[in-house]
């Protein structure tokens, strides 16, 4: 199918001028009519734009159920996660064949005299129930006649008898909360609408807590509600009006008190409510006129200090000591007592305590890593020595994922580019690092892949890092052909991690490249602090500069370079289309970030205030919106001959709204002069992540691999 042929009957969305004034700028946009998502003209417009992308990636059709196939085939569908021990049960999560939803199980867990084997978690087989096994919750009975599903958050109360769980079934994150009597099986009354992620019971059972969003869906308010009573009389416990705060809550080590956080990009505020005293308030710990960054752990017991991990003078942060006497309005960072200094090459991402240990997040390297450090004489001179439990490869990703203060261990995920994810135990006792279990795939031997780290140079000099994937008996002596993928926002790092869709794009001889631009969180605070707001390009020139570096070095072929990128990777998408266009062959924008001022400049849109400590705010700053107008996709597009370009979105999306993309696909075709199709794809009833359920997913990731192989000239012939 020839270029001309591809965008002959392409959807011409109608041009209803609309005027945006702000700063004495004036700005046309022909295409804001677009936002009424409820109107006939645009669900009939979206669906003739997913008919015209259907026509003209029909000759993907075949490469596609490949690839979807090649991951199924690839994954042990029927498996299950190692059981986790909590108050006396194992818990543990099954999948099945044929299903796409997870099965939350438990089994009872027995006690001895001997901790080691009553913390080892039993051997339980894939296919067959274990004796005693309880199902808690399966996903796929729930999901049942709905097209959409994703569940939104659990809690288990203290004795382990009541189950608060919820389920979103638009895609929209506003979720239902139910509570389940595990003893009978039996839902309780207790039913209450539009509650957002987290949950928790209070240490009588008496009480549920769970947070809400306002009609930006920014979590503003945390409320409780007392079982049997009507949701409408829930008490609000906290509630956050600053509209650039996002609120959250969590339990203390010991599960007897609230810890209540509000925070940004910048700055936080942390409070704390004592759940064991019915006439408690919220108690101001580390208020946000400090204009820390911070996060807090409570010492159990009659221990009355924090644990606080902060950027007080310290911007990859540091943890210190203070006595919760010593907290409040008028607390002092400065007299607080270090436990961690700060160090100008490693990030402290967060703390956890168990009984014994402070389990520290930290990243050197720009991987991540687990740290520990005793609790005796923490604090003190006599401070013992960090610990690091040791891994064999370069770039990998290690994350605590369990510790708490009945258990003698933690536990630690592990992951690296080709290894699939690993579960380890490390008992505090002795330091032994157990490896529980490995996730086994299919058809898959590691030693066929290699993932190096190579360095680019951007134009000022900043040294790039980028994660090279290929496999290890392909050519590179000759240029090859590179999906190139893209993030660098919110300080968000793309660590290494095992992926099973990503094998199908490297069998079919296609180099597969992450650049680790500014803005994102891999090399400290800094990397972070230099891709946001006024420095904002860096992001954008740094994934060109790095596209630059993988020509010139001879590892891509210029003619066949194509770039992914999603949500705020959607915008520097958007952005390298219009630096760049002659550099990429084609481009996959993921729910694409791409009219970022006009969202920003709109207060009433979903999260859009949240936004101004990461982009700045246009509405009060001129600089500020002269310079996102400078960058902004939609907003520069221009007479130029762009490559083939997918915006793929979902119609429910709250985070970034389909008429983004929506509205660029349309500029794109009237302004561009090129001869490659302009795509738009539309899930008409998915979320910010698509489609729900597995085998969905697994879809939409071979229908974007699909896009790009093509694109590459790689759909002909099989994988490897």
């Amino acid at each position: 199918m020839t270029s001309d042929s591809m965008t002959a009957g392409a959807p011409l969305a109608a041009k209803i001028p609309t005027t945006r004034e702000f700063h004495g700028d004036s700005f046309t946009d022909n295409y804001e009519w677009l936002r009424e998502k409820t109107s006939n003209q645009v669900l009939d417009h979206l669906k003739a734009e997913n008919s015209y992308t259907d026509s003209v990636t029909s000759n993907q059709e075949q490469l596609r159920a490949d690839i979807f196939e090649e991951i199924k085939s690839r994954t042990v569908e029927t498996d299950l996660s190692v059981p986790t021990r909590r108050r006396g049960w194992w818990y543990y999560t099954r999948s099945v064949e044929g299903k796409p939803y997870t099965i939350q199980c438990r089994v009872k867990a027995e006690d001895s005299a001997d901790a080691r084997k009553d913390w080892t978690p039993p051997e339980i087989d894939p296919v067959q129930p274990l004796e005693g096994e309880q199902v808690l919750l399966d996903g796929n009975e729930l999901a049942e006649g709905q097209s959409f599903f994703s569940l939104g958050g659990m809690a288990i109360n203290e004795p382990s008898n009541l189950l608060a769980y919820c389920i979103d079934t638009q895609g929209d994150e506003r979720f239902t909360l139910y509570i389940k009597d595990l003893e009978t099986g039996q839902l309780l009354p207790d039913v209450i609408e539009g509650v957002f992620y987290g949950l928790t019971f209070s240490p009588d059972s008496s009480t549920v807590y769970y947070l809400v969003v306002d009609d930006t869906w920014r979590p503003h308010q945390v409320r409780a509600h007392k079982l049997g009573t009507d949701p409408a009389t829930d008490t609000v416990i906290f509630q956050e009006d600053d509209p650039g705060m996002w609120l959250g809550f969590d339990l203390s080590t010991d599960h007897q008190q609230l810890l209540i956080s509000s925070g940004n990009s910048e700055y936080a505020e942390t409070s704390v409510l004592d759940l064991n005293d019915p006439q408690a308030q919220v108690r101001l710990l580390v208020p946000r006129s400090l204009r820390l960054l911070h996060g807090v752990d409570l010492l159990p017991g009659a221990d009355a200090r924090a644990v606080i991990t902060h950027d007080y003078q310290a911007p990859n942060n540091m943890v210190s000591l203070a006595e919760l006497s010593e907290l409040g309005a008028d607390t002092d960072p400065a007299s607080w007592t270090t436990v961690l200094a700060h160090e100008s090459t490693v990030k402290v991402e967060g703390t956890a305590l168990t009984a014994t240990h402070l389990v520290l997040s930290v990243r050197r390297d720009t991987c991540e890593r687990v740290q520990l450090i005793v609790l005796e004489s923490l604090g003190t001179e006599s401070q013992q020595a960090i610990i690091e439990p040791a891994f064999d490869e370069e770039l990998f990703t290690a994350a605590a994922t369990f510790a708490n203060l009945e258990a003698p261990l933690i536990r630690i995920g592990y992951t690296s580019d080709f290894t699939p994810a690993r579960v380890y135990d490390l008992w505090l006792d002795d330091l032994e690092l157990v490896l529980r279990k490995q996730t086994p795939v299919n058809d898959y031997d590691s030693a066929q892949y290699l993932s190096t780290r190579e360095w680019a140079t951007a134009a000022d000099g900043t040294k790039i890092p980028l994660t090279v994937m290929r496999r290890a008996d392909l050519d590179t002596s000759v240029p090859n052909p590179v999906l190139l993928y893209g993030y660098g926002s919110y300080e968000a790092s793309m660590d290494p991690g095992f992926g099973i869709p990503r094998l199908s794009v490297l069998d079919r001889g296609v180099i597969f490249v992450i650049a680790h631009v500014r803005g994102g969180g891999e090399l400290g605070r800094d990397w972070y602090l230099q891709g946001k707001k006024l420095t904002k390009k860096n992001t954008f020139t740094d994934f060109v500069d790095a596209t630059n570096y993988l020509i010139d070095t001879g590892w891509a072929d210029p003619a066949r370079i194509v770039a992914l990128g999603g949500s705020a990777g959607g915008l520097l998408m958007g952005a390298i289309a219009n630096l760049a266009p002659q550099l990429y062959t084609a481009i996959i924008a993921q729910v694409p970030f791409v009219d970022p001022l006009t969202s920003i400049l709109d207060p009433e849109l979903p999260l859009s205030a949240l936004e101004w400590e990461e982009w700045g705010n246009p509405i009060e700053d001129k600089e500020v919106y002269d310079y996102m107008k400078s960058y902004s996709p939609y907003e520069n597009v221009t007479a130029v001959s762009y490559p083939r370009i997918a915006a793929v979105t979902s119609l429910n999306d709250t985070r970034v709204l389909y008429v983004e993309p929506a509205k660029w696909v349309a500029k794109l075709r009237e302004v561009g002069t090129g001869s490659e199709p302009i795509l738009l794809k539309t899930e008409m009833e998915g979320g910010h992540g698509g489609a729900s359920g597995r085998y969905e997913a697994w879809k939409n990731r071979a229908w974007d691999y699909a896009f790009a192989l093509d694109a590459l000239g790689k759909n002909t012939g099989s994988a490897k």
